[in-house]
């Protein structure tokens, strides 16, 4: 005779979750995965954060489908835990419950004048350009010549790259139609990556920063004071770091070839990091209420590698700039009363995926670990999560003696609150839909602006 099924709840549909998911129907015969998602559309970050021009990064959305369309795995989009349907009574559903669903705050810079029109997080602007329907009303002001991005991670770079990006390699991305004409409209044509620390503690990768390197029509713009001394250190240096170190050093400050110089000669937009800075205040047009520039304070380094620590020398110097994009992490947000919260690290207090003083919750993804790493690492820490949770089956830590109603519960619940679930094939009409408005143009995928126009195709 088959045991009952164990049934498993995840919140979320991202990598995170997709991975969890994954690993717990591989690994266990027995587990029925429910998965949850507040928009009407699957993946999380993979469909909204990950750069247009980097679909080979977005083929991960195949194995998820897998996944999704696994006999023992059902999709529910649509559905907004915490406000729809509470985790108690999720936990009332189920044996055990994985929150997977990222951080979609975002880290505030802290200084005056960060509310100016003109100022947007790199969140909302990636949200913008990748079609996420609350940030649609953004509508980014590229009328200026400057750009300042703070922050030196990978998805500054994506930022500053898709500022500086020929208009013809975007049209056949996945960016949205308004995206794609304000780009054609911009007059942006210099971004500056701004960072507290020096080149060796640049927080991207070599794949990003080569892309930039070798960006048509733009050409590089460094400071080489800010690369004294670098070169002697460059030993010590871990390979990843070093490889990264030495493509910096020398698009800085080597003698470029031939066909490089006459490259650059042609190009007529400009990129470049600054090093040893820290936004103080943006600043605004005098008489008007936009940002004119950010006043930067100029640091020093303590100690070196990782560890190495800003420290201000008291000089400040001014950037004049029209748009600001404020680089410097995504932070998770509590979801539910009843669930722990860490609010200074912005994550849910865990060991290993297990959530602390809460039997039968787990999380993983950013919110278990903070918002790093690539979608590998979370691949690799929403299976230990899985791990976790399968051990503590078989260790009877959780208890799944009895049958649980899981989904049945769950729907009856959402039916009489009004809640109208969106199924995986559901979304695979507005799927199909995107596609084909996307072969119109030459272009892999036309994507949906809006909740509502996702659930009319999709009810449709």
């Amino acid at each position: 005779l088959l045991k009952p099924y164990k049934s498993v709840c995840i919140v979320g549909s991202g990598p995170a979750g997709f991975y969890t998911a994954q690993h717990l129907l591989k690994a266990h015969q027995n587990v029925q995965v429910d998965v949850y998602e507040r928009l009407p559309v699957p993946f999380g970050l993979v469909r909204f954060g990950v750069a247009p021009d980097h679909p080979e990064v977005k083929n991960v959305i195949n194995t998820f489908t897998q996944t999704a369309k696994h006999p023992r795995c059902s999709f529910y989009g649509n559905v907004n835990v915490g406000e729809d349907v509470s985790v108690d009574e999720l936990q009332e559903a189920y044996h055990a419950i994985v929150l997977s669903y990222g951080a979609e705050g975002n880290r505030s810079v802290g200084v005056p004048g960060e509310d100016l029109p003109g100022v947007y997080s790199a969140k909302d602007f990636v949200g913008w350009y990748n079609g996420l329907p609350s940030c649609q009303e953004l509508r980014p002001d590229l009328s200026c010549e400057t750009a300042v991005i703070l922050g030196q991670g990978n998805v500054a770079l994506d930022v500053a790259r898709i500022l500086l990006s020929p208009l013809d390699a975007l049209k056949k991305t996945d960016i949205t139609q308004p995206a794609l004409e304000a780009l054609a409209q911009s007059r942006v044509c210099r971004v500056l990556i701004v960072g507290r620390r020096g080149p060796m503690q640049v927080a991207s990768t070599i794949k990003e920063l080569r892309e930039m390197v070798n960006l048509p029509g733009t050409r590089p713009e460094m400071v080489a004071a800010d690369f004294d001394g670098v070169a002697e250190a460059l030993k010590d240096l871990p390979r990843p770091r070093k490889r990264l170190t030495e493509l910096m050093l020398k698009t800085a400050l080597e003698m470029p070839t031939e066909k490089e110089q006459e490259r650059r000669k042609k190009a007529s937009r400009i990129w470049g990091f600054r090093f040893f800075r820290s936004p103080v205040e943006i600043l605004a047009e005098p008489g008007c209420n936009r940002v004119a520039g950010v006043r930067l304070a100029v640091n020093k380094l303590e100690g070196s590698g990782e560890k190495a620590q800003a420290v201000l020398t008291g000089e400040v110097e001014d950037v004049p700039c029209g748009l600001v994009i404020s680089s410097i992490g995504y932070r998770s947000l509590p979801i539910d009363p009843t669930v722990p919260f860490d609010s200074r690290r912005a994550i849910v207090p865990n060991s290993m995926g297990r959530v602390h003083n809460a039997a039968g919750l787990y999380c993983s993804g950013w919110l278990k670990t903070g918002p790093t790493g690539v979608i590998a690492t979370t691949m690799n820490s929403s299976f230990d999560t899985a791990r976790s949770l399968l051990e503590d089956v078989e260790s009877g830590k959780l208890d799944v003696s009895s049958a649980k109603p899981g989904s049945h519960m769950i729907s009856s619940l959402l039916e009489k609150r009004g809640v109208k679930p969106v199924t995986f094939s559901d979304w695979e009409k507005i799927d199909d839909l995107e596609t084909r408005r996307g072969e119109v143009s030459g272009k892999p995928r036309e994507k949906i602006l809006t909740v509502a126009a996702m659930l009319k195709v999709a009810r449709g």
